[in-house]
């Protein structure tokens, strides 16, 4: 008898337990922890109204670490980046890069023109098309450009030698193409003419500083742009 009322009472004593732990089961949710719009892969498990977070995988997904002590859990999660700091606008001290650039492609078209010229003038050839003129155009176009991009006080001081360097180039370039169209003696014996041209060795001297000024983003000076 006695051991027949010890299993009724074991058997209602694991009914009692089973059904505890169904309770707890049907309380107990996992969910998915986002932070700042982020899921950070550390599981959160909810029993009977509070959420439990999983430090281990939360500190990690947050790129810290954790020490477990006898006493404490010592945490250690990394602060903010440092804010980037705002791209300062060009100071009036130097040039900026826009007009550096154009004034560079500038000076190489003037180099060419330059060139094309002192090649008619060397070789004899003889002075036919509108080829002069398309490079005067052309140059007139990128100083446009130039004074566009100009933003700074020492862009504009160098656009200035620029506009004088061009001024200077067309100046010679009439004069030499007229002579040649003329039948210039000395233009057209002596292929060797340019050698002495003051006004040609002028003008390549500027060009020569002017590179070297534009590229050092600094603006300076030289009597042979004037």
């Amino acid at each position: 008898m006695k051991k027949h009322r010890r299993l009724i009472l074991s058997l209602l004593s694991l009914g009692v337990i089973l059904a505890v732990s169904e309770m707890m089961a049907q309380d107990t949710a996992t969910k998915t922890l986002v932070i700042n719009g982020k899921t950070v892969d550390a599981a959160v498990v909810q029993v009977e109204g509070r959420s439990y977070v999983d430090i281990e995988g939360l500190v990690q997904s947050l790129g810290g670490s954790v020490i477990f002590e006898q006493n404490q859990i010592a945490l250690t999660i990394p602060g903010p980046p440092p804010p980037v700091a705002p791209q300062s606008e060009p100071s009036d001290e130097s040039m900026s890069k826009e007009f550096q650039q154009i004034a560079v492609f500038t000076l190489a078209e003037m180099r060419e023109w330059r060139g094309a010229i002192g090649s008619v003038v060397t070789t004899g050839m003889p002075v036919a098309g509108t080829w002069s003129q398309d490079y005067h155009d052309h140059v007139e176009a990128d100083l446009m450009h130039a004074t566009l991009a100009a933003s700074t006080d020492q862009d504009r001081q160098a656009l200035q030698l620029l506009q004088n360097e061009h001024a200077q180039l067309s100046d010679w370039a009439d004069k030499v193409l007229g002579e040649r169209k003329a039948m210039n003696a000395e233009r057209n014996i002596n292929p060797n003419s340019l050698q002495n041209d003051q006004d040609l060795a002028k003008i390549s001297k500027c060009s020569q500083f002017l590179s070297a000024m534009v590229v050092s983003g600094a603006f300076s000076d030289d009597s042979s742009c004037h």
